[in-house]
């Protein structure tokens, strides 16, 4: 298991440019099994859970050429269905999360799909019922092994319906869109997720000859199409990255621009930043954070009472990047609560904050609150180990910021969502090495 060694405590500067976006990647690949054309897809972040699909996709028979950096054209003309029910794919599939969604397209263009319980971080309860749902609203019949694990839909064709989602899930709604794309008639799907990969998702779809409208909201309408075409798509940059660069810039008290950031699909996370007392430029498409040397103070709301940030489905603030705003706000002046409403487990990695001597409440498996530090006293190195993809950059964050070398185990979790990242904080000046 390697382990990153990290001098904590040196200023960084420089540019840094956001890889593309992990949770759009996984939508975007699982949509070219809905077309036996050719699909080419560029900005696809080389990182472990994405590289997981990609050579799940080729397992199941699409032809994959890499023709660029980061861009890959995919077919899917020969699928070999029988490979769903072997145990290399039971293997497979249960290690990714993102491999549920193979399910909608394969239902709608084979009028079957099959997937193991899957994996993926263990943040809390992460169910499958909004996806299941939506594909038995849509005519499928549903049936699980209890024994493997394995889920199971099938139907000879899918008819559109309305439909009221539960939950705005983001992989749900991925899911029973690619689904009923292919179904005959009309689709409405409401309370849908319509976060920004989402959105590239319907676009990408109706480059394909789909037609969704709604793309945005939280009402989509889907009339059903007969076959898909192929398309060129190119992946947005992953906003959880920029926030991350945005919290490493203000710990580290670091002059960093951040290239290309796609400022039209961030949404509140720019806002967010500020309220903590962040100072972000827009410069073109870029973000520059200037360095923080008099430190940055959190804003109170008007009634003076301590601010609240808390995850909500989008428009609201994104729950991926509520563990870096709690790491920020260690080193602020003033106080917040952080309030994680979506998962129950994605705060328990602040034990290790408060080892390194953060002022950290745990309220509950939902709420924290953060008593700054104003720099007054710096976090101390440690020995730590990665819990999950977003407690792990926050981790490195913290030690990056901290007094001494500390040692985070583990990474394999930090790789699994962070592309070259080592290589990545090093350009930046960051003194970081793997053992």
């Amino acid at each position: 298991m390697e382990t990153f060694k990290i001098e904590g405590g040196v200023p960084l500067k420089g540019e840094i440019t956001p890889q593309g976006a992990k949770n759009e990647a996984l939508q975007i690949l699982c949509a070219v099994l809905l077309t036996p054309e050719k699909v080419t897809i560029n900005n696809i972040p080389d990182i472990i859970d994405v590289n997981k699909l990609i050579t799940l996709l080729k397992n199941l028979g699409v032809k994959i050429e890499k023709v660029g950096k980061g861009s890959y054209t995919f077919q899917s003309d020969e699928v070999n269905m029988a490979y769903l029910e072997s145990e290399a794919f039971k293997k497979e599939g249960s290690s990714l999360r993102g491999s549920i969604m193979i399910v909608g397209p394969l239902l709608a263009r084979f009028g079957k799909g099959y997937i193991p319980k899957p994996g993926g971080d263990k943040i809390g309860r992460r169910r499958l019922d909004t996806h299941f749902e939506g594909f038995i609203s849509l005519g499928a019949s549903f049936r699980y092994n209890k024994e493997d694990h394995f889920y199971g839909v099938e139907a000879d064709k899918l008819q559109g319906t309305a439909m009221l989602l539960d939950e705005a899930s983001v992989t749900g709604t991925a899911n029973i869109v690619m689904a009923a794309v292919l179904a005959e008639g009309k689709t409405s799907i409401y309370n849908a997720a319509c976060e920004p990969y989402l959105q590239q998702l319907c676009k990408m779809l109706n480059s394909m000859g789909a037609k969704i409208s709604g793309v945005g909201s939280n009402l989509l309408e889907i009339e059903g199409v007969a076959s898909l075409g192929g398309c060129t798509h190119t992946i947005l940059p992953d906003m959880i990255e920029i926030g991350s660069w945005i919290g490493l810039a203000a710990m580290t008290r670091s002059e960093i621009t951040i290239k290309n950031v796609s400022w039209e699909n961030l949404g509140v996370i720019p806002g967010t930043f500020r309220k903590l007392g962040i100072t972000l430029e827009k410069r073109g498409d870029d973000i520059f954070i200037p360095a923080h040397t008099d430190g940055y103070e959190i804003q109170n709301y008007i009634d003076g009472s301590i601010l609240t940030i808390s995850d909500a489905p989008w428009p609201g603030f994104t729950p991926d990047l509520l563990s870096i705003v709690l790491v920020v706000a260690t080193q602020a002046r003033g106080s917040v609560l952080i309030h994680q409403k979506m998962f129950e487990s994605r705060l328990f990695f602040v034990d290790k904050l408060i080892d390194m001597g953060a002022k950290i409440i745990l309220c509950d498996p939902h709420r924290a609150v953060v008593i700054g530090h104003d720099f007054k006293s710096q976090l101390k190195a440690t020995t730590m180990s990665s819990p999950d993809i977003r407690a792990g950059i926050s981790l490195l964050i913290a030690a990056l910021s901290a007094k001494g070398v500390s040692k985070i185990q583990n990474i394999e979790q930090i790789h699994r969502g962070y592309e070259n990242i080592e290589e990545r904080l090093k350009a930046l000046g960051a003194v970081i090495e793997t053992e």
